[in-house]
């Protein structure tokens, strides 16, 4: 049977090597997995399965450096790991029992416990035999913490096999974002970063484990693992398994096109997600190993970690070329075309990846594209305003004056970037309104005043800081507004200009009814804001348009998502347990709602951003960019997107949201706790939309009213501070 499409030219920028102890690894797997009853009488594997897999070929390619100790090691991880995705499909997958499934899963923690020392229940199938005998084995090397990031990972792995199944279950096929996020915990490669620092002696530092240079390395290796196993796995999944978790069928699916042009596209993909890897390490981990002051050798370990991963993505494409587990056109069987030997797949190099990654580059500031031609909106919930939103218009403008927001700060050029006309133009207190229909005038007040402050502070970094490409300035400015940010609200220094006595202001009256630890996580939200700033300003200093993963996901950093839903968690008191807003459940609630808001803001400033203020921190322009498409095709992709976003968030609080109140038995007090909590999201997205549609913000006379000559050019954060105050209050 000829194969659904052809396979792509790849982007294998390293060469792949191959471990000496290729031949020890092999024999010893084989004889662990005999031992552990995953051959014969397993129902799942025979010994032909297992040597024609060659995870021990996988391994030697993707650790060519390890010893012989590690890289047995490794290999019986993974040869666990295969196991458990092939077992979990014959008895749960294969037929649909979400409930036996979920027991399963949930034993499987109970075999990784953090003290070493712990005793281990009865395993009662190979699965829990051999995690056991793993965990054993490979914890005395580790530290306390990689420990914890390991069995996390682990855990996410295995649990999210629930989602996969849920969505067999629902004979559903997710959309793109939704289905990278998810991909990265069920396809398991954070889990194969992990193993990484065991094999390669390369423990990240504590201190720069969970940063975002470390996370974006992990997400784009993890991207490109699962992007190419996409690839190769097509049709053994959707073919023989009957999956539906597959990125060429998701493409295929969203975009209505061909399975060849999706294979093609998951493949662009794959190249984008590859290059920002090397941006981000070639750009960001210098400076990050200099900001927390690591040492020689805690600096070669990050080094040795982000080598790991290369020869990672190089390994383990010439382990897909050969395995029979996988469509390659014969495996190491089919006959070899251009180059031969070791490593040869890296010579594919395509001249459009190298086309791509200039294209990234070379943007055209202020080009004229006109007013957008807007789709529809689709917006099923209704919209409340607060009663009190004409007092709050006159307060905001008035809290504003008082702390500086309208007067430009001396000695600072361009700094006189808002008037009070734009201010009144703007009408953040009729986002407010709509966000929290319910509050008194104090809190409407205050949370009229969050949305300006961030407004103001997100027009101020690109044209203070953008402009100059002063990130140096960027950075000692979010250093002081993260030090204002007290935990028991003491003012440590006189602020110094309205960015800082306006976050003062705002921070001491809105923690004052917070416990210490609710104000330590609402301080990160809004450290996570400000910290977004920097990537934005990062990439307006290259000229570098971001790619739509990599953009959607800090798309919500900068529009103040993880900050506000922290305060509409805290307003929910803590009758909800933080695992239920941990579990991909309700993170997909949070990110879809928060993706309708970014889209729908995107396609409305798409010509103030791009002719008037000269950006491209747009996802409009952002797939224009990676799909080279004229505008007309690009914002009709984003309008799916969005219009996708919003059927994700309906389809996880019908069909999922239940399935989260019974497997965590929540009491009828919680349940309508998380009922509330969608709720609020569910107005913070009519408030959005209501408000991008009667402001004075985007329209093209407003736009050439506010950019007369004399008015500073300000990039658009769009509603990056909406997000702050949902909920203060309730």
């Amino acid at each position: 049977m000829a194969q659904p499409f052809e396979l792509p030219d790849f982007y294998v920028p390293y060469p792949a090597r191959f471990n000496p102890h290729y031949e020890e690894a092999r024999v010893h797997t084989k004889d662990w997995a005999r031992a552990f009853g995953m051959l014969e009488g397993s129902g799942i594997w025979e010994e032909h399965d297992l040597d024609s897999h060659d995870y021990a070929l996988l391994c030697s390619y993707t650790h060519p450096d390890c010893d012989s100790e590690a890289l047995n090691l490794v290999t019986d991880w993974y040869t666990w790991v295969f196991f458990f995705d092939d077992h979990f499909l014959e008895i749960f997958k294969r037929t649909l029992d979400r409930e036996g499934g979920k027991a399963y899963l949930d034993r499987l923690p109970a075999f990784m416990p953090m003290d070493p020392g712990a005793a281990y229940p009865e395993a009662t199938n190979p699965v829990e035999a051999g995690l056991a005998d793993l965990w054993q084995r490979t914890v005395p090397h580790m530290s306390a913490d990689w420990r914890a990031r390991f069995a996390e990972s682990t855990r996410n792995l295995l649990n999210e096999s629930l989602w996969e199944l849920s969505n067999i279950n629902a004979g559903r096929i997710s959309n793109p974002v939704e289905y990278i996020e998810m991909r990265r915990k069920v396809g398991g490669a954070p889990w194969s970063a992990g193993l990484i620092e065991y094999a390669a002696q390369a423990e990240v530092p504590e201190a720069v484990a969970h940063s975002r240079p470390l996370r974006v390395l992990r997400d784009a290796f993890s991207d490109g693992v699962h992007l190419r196993n996409d690839l190769f796995s097509y049709e053994r999944e959707i073919g023989d398994e009957g999956e539906l978790s597959n990125g060429v069928l998701v493409l295929e699916t969203f975009l209505g096109c061909t399975t060849q042009q999706a294979a093609d596209a998951v493949n662009d993909l794959l190249t984008s997600r590859l290059q920002q890897f090397e941006n981000t390490a070639l750009t960001e981990l210098a400076p990050l190993c200099a900001e927390h002051a690591l040492d020689a050798e805690q600096i070669a370990r990050v080094g040795a970690y982000v080598k790991g991963m290369q020869d990672w993505q190089s390994g383990g494409h010439e382990w897909h070329m050969r395995s029979s587990r996988y469509m390659n056109g014969g495996g190491a069987a089919a006959p070899v075309h251009g180059p031969r030997g070791l490593g040869t797949s890296a010579a594919n190099i395509r001249l459009a990846a190298g086309i791509r990654g200039l294209r990234s580059f070379g943007h055209t500031p202020h080009r004229k594209v006109g007013p957008s031609v807007l789709p529809e909106f689709p917006m099923p919930y209704p919209l409340t305003l607060n009663p009190h939103l004409g007092t709050a218009r006159e307060y905001v403008v008035g809290w504003a004056r008082e702390h500086g927001l309208l007067d430009p700060e001396p000695g600072v050029p361009a700094s006189d970037i808002w008037s009070e006309r734009k201010l009144r133009d703007y009408d953040f207190a009729l986002c407010a309104a709509g966000i929290d229909p319910d509050s008194t005038p104090a809190e409407l007040d205050l949370s009229s005043a969050w949305l300006t402050w961030g407004t103001y502070a997100d027009d101020y970094y690109p044209v203070v800081f953008g402009r100059p490409r002063d990130l140096a300035g960027a950075r000692a400015a979010n250093e002081r507004l993260h030090a204002l940010m007290t935990i028991d609200g003491t003012l440590p220094f006189a602020p110094r200009n309205a960015l800082e006595t306006g976050l003062a202001d705002l921070w001491r009256r809105t923690i004052a009814p917070f416990s210490t630890a609710d104000r330590e996580k609402f301080r990160k939200g809004v450290g996570d804001m400000l910290d977004s700033w920097l990537w934005e300003l990062a990439n307006q200093a290259q000229n570098r348009i971001p790619d739509p993963v990599d953009y959607i996901e800090m798309r919500r950093a900068t529009f103040g998502s993880d900050l506000t839903m922290g305060l509409a968690r805290l307003a929910q008191g803590s009758v909800i347990p933080e695992a239920v807003y941990a579990s991909g459940t309700v993170r997909a609630v949070e990110n879809s709602a928060a993706d309708y808001g970014c889209l729908v803001n995107d396609l409305h400033s798409y010509q103030k951003e791009i002719e008037y203020e000269g950006e491209f921190h747009n996802l409009v322009r952002v797939v224009e960019n990676f799909f080279s498409c004229d505008h007309t095709v690009a914002a009709a992709i984003v309008a799916d997107l969005m219009a996708s976003r919003l059927s994700q968030f309906q389809h996880v609080v019908d069909g999922e949201l239940p399935l989260v109140k019974e497997d965590f038995a929540l009491d009828a007090e919680a349940g309508a706790a998380l009922d509330g909590y969608v709720r609020g999201l569910q107005d913070w997205m009519a408030a959005v939309l209501n408000w991008h549609r009667e402001c004075h913000r985007y329209g093209e006379d407003v736009l050439r009213r506010h950019f007369a000559p004399k008015t500073a050019v300000t990039p658009e954060l769009g509603t990056s501070a909406m997000r702050i105050l949902q909920s203060i209050g309730r």
